[in-house]
């Protein structure tokens, strides 16, 4: 016979597993796009000059986690990134967006905390 504590613990035990088997979408604190190991984040700023195409998006995904390539949590597979005239890739790319460039910077190697 079960008391009133094993019930319980069977309940949590359920729940717990029922949470673990959903999947969210993405809580990431902002969007970004993965070029050449780095992650960049996206502003609210565009820019004019761009200078050449460098890479595009290989893997897109709105559910959080790691992913190989050129990734985004924002931007379709396919979508291209720019160097900026005038600025240094390691400091800032553009993504390109509906006929504009958006600007991203660079927030370091992506994966590391």
């Amino acid at each position: 016979m079960m008391d009133k504590h094993s019930n319980s613990n069977i309940f949590i035990g359920l729940l717990l597993v029922i949470m673990a088997g959903c999947s969210s979408s993405a809580d990431w604190n902002s969007s970004f796009v993965v070029w050449n190991g780095d992650m960049y984040e996206i502003i609210d700023e565009y820019v004019v000059e761009i200078h050449e195409e460098i890479g595009q998006v290989t893997r897109y995904s709105d559910k959080e986690g790691t992913y190989l390539g050129d990734f985004s949590n924002k931007y379709k597979k396919g979508t291209k990134f720019y160097s900026i005239e005038g600025i240094s890739k390691e400091e800032a790319i553009a993504i390109e967006e509906g006929g504009k460039y958006r600007k991203a910077i660079n927030k370091g190697k992506y994966g590391e905390k």
